[in-house]
């Protein structure tokens, strides 16, 4: 059993939940700032992922990443670098993919947080990146941790955006979602099968140690 599909869904599930958890936080940090109307549409821009089918997002992506648009074409004239049909491609549909799950859980968190706390904060001459890594976070820790790790879970099984702008190429892009679709196409289910109870196992896992750290978190 070549162990490459697993190693490579979980190199790009990681790096992308890297990136959006970042992104996501500073996205909802800022957002939850502004004003009702302009809120509103961000909200729908960025969660838009969330709710189009994955191949249209994939769609999307070649349509500004392959290597006869503007960006793909540029990157492959000036750096001779193929944006996509790489492994690395794929972390650019994952990202999108799970970004809104990032945003909306950490946008959740921050706007149930208690703003009394920040100001009390500021009489006492604390600075805003103070307050925000030494108080917000903290506070709003148990809904972040949870929107990376639905990230990260959501990104272990994501497929239809990958395998657009991925494709399929054995030790070199395959996923354990897209290694799934293409013994079940060839009719190896036995194998296939095995495939789905080690992402099973994965993400249950993942979820259990959430869990784990609520728990622990409550206790406190």
């Amino acid at each position: 059993m070549d162990w490459f599909p697993l190693l490579n869904s979980l190199r790009i599930a990681a790096i992308s939940a890297g990136i959006v958890f970042f992104l996501g936080i500073a996205a909802a940090y800022y957002i939850a700032k502004l004003p009702r109307l302009v809120k509103g549409v961000l909200d729908v821009v960025l969660t838009l992922p969330l709710v189009l089918p994955p191949t249209v997002v994939g769609y999307l992506l070649l349509c500004v990443l392959g290597p006869r648009r503007v960006i793909g074409a540029w990157a492959l004239e000036h750096l001779a670098v193929k944006l996509t049909m790489q492994w690395w491609s794929a972390v650019f549909a994952v990202s999108v993919i799970i970004f809104p799950l990032m945003y909306r859980t950490a946008r959740g968190a921050f706007e149930t947080f208690d703003e009394t706390l920040a100001d009390a904060g500021r009489t006492l001459g604390l600075d805003n990146r103070y307050i925000f890594w030494h108080i917000r976070m903290p506070a709003c820790r148990q809904g972040i941790l949870a929107g990376a790790v639905l990230a990260f879970a959501r990104a272990l099984g994501e497929y239809g955006a990958t395998s657009m702008i991925a494709g399929y190429t054995p030790g070199r892009t395959a996923t354990v979602a897209t290694e799934v679709y293409q013994l079940w196409r060839t009719g190896n289910d036995a194998l296939a099968l095995r495939w789905v109870l080690v992402n099973i196992a994965i993400s249950a896992a993942v979820l259990l140690a959430v869990n784990l750290l609520e728990k622990k978190e409550g206790r406190k």
